[in-house]
């Protein structure tokens, strides 16, 4: 059973009408918005605030991020966090967090800070070699554990290097080894750093992931992910947000025929 059933704006603050991200039209005009499905998509145009919105409810969720920030502390979402605010979160069950809130651009950053974690740990594992170079095995061996512990624990969780890796492999990597069975993961354009195979590749992960109760809120602009089996798929360049079909939305019709018909389109474009 999915662990959120719905989303709905209680009131805007008094006036905050005006301000970002109350003034964004989805957000103003939110109804009821039902979730209860294992998998919910929101695309629109950049700028129809679908991001902004699955922010707010990653911020009134209070999941864990993946990246330097939490939602809590990241300045970058104070106004989300004023939204989450105003947000209505109907649950079917107790919120334990399991999950996590993922933005392409929090994946990169996380890469990053991964390898200088492991270059870090790498040097100091060089410097208690020399440092215990006339000590015992036994005395060493107890220096290096913690260091050896860590490198052992991150290249079983994420492999030897991320950044090692393409984006799309790292992406892939870093999303099954944080994986948690009976989780709610809200994902912010995942498609940002992953290939056509790439990202079906994560389309079966997904379809893997709620065998096992997960539930998933995605923003995307992706005809494959949005291709999800028995997704809901919330357009939101409508005021207010309305229910679509897959077929129907522009994202699918545009690829199609550009596909169907390059030579028309470049024509146009020239």
């Amino acid at each position: 059973m999915p662990h959120l059933r719905s989303v709905a704006l209680n009131a805007i603050p008094e006036g905050a009408g005006e301000m970002f991200p109350f003034s964004v039209p989805i957000i103003r005009h939110l109804g009821l918005l039902d979730v209860g499905g294992p998998v919910t998509f929101l695309v629109g145009e950049n700028g129809s605030g679908k991001s902004t919105l699955l922010e707010g409810v990653a911020a009134a969720a209070k999941l864990p991020t993946i990246g330097s920030e939490s939602v809590d502390t990241d300045d970058t979402l104070a106004p989300q966090r004023a939204l989450a605010r105003s947000l209505k979160l109907v649950w079917n069950r107790p919120v334990k967090k399991r999950g996590f809130f993922l933005r392409a651009e929090d994946f990169f950053g996380f890469t990053k800070s991964l390898s200088k974690l492991r270059a870090d740990l790498l040097r100091r594992a060089m410097e208690i070699d020399s440092e215990f170079a006339n000590r015992s095995a036994w005395a060493k061996g107890l220096a290096m554990l913690p260091v050896g512990t860590s490198l052992a624990e991150m290249e079983r969780r994420y492999g030897i290097n991320l950044d090692e890796n393409s984006h799309g492999q790292s992406f892939l990597k870093l999303f099954q080894s944080r994986f948690v069975p009976g989780g709610l993961y809200l994902l912010d354009e995942p498609e940002a750093p992953l290939s056509p195979q790439s990202q079906l590749a994560l389309l079966a992960m997904i379809g893997d992931m709620v065998k096992q109760d997960a539930q998933f809120i995605i923003a995307t602009h992706s005809p494959i992910l949005l291709g999800a089996r028995d997704a809901t798929i919330y357009n939101c360049d409508r005021v207010p947000i309305e229910r679509a079909e897959y077929e129907e939305l522009d994202h699918v019709v545009i690829t199609r025929d550009f596909l169907n018909g390059r030579d028309r389109y470049l024509r146009h474009l020239s």
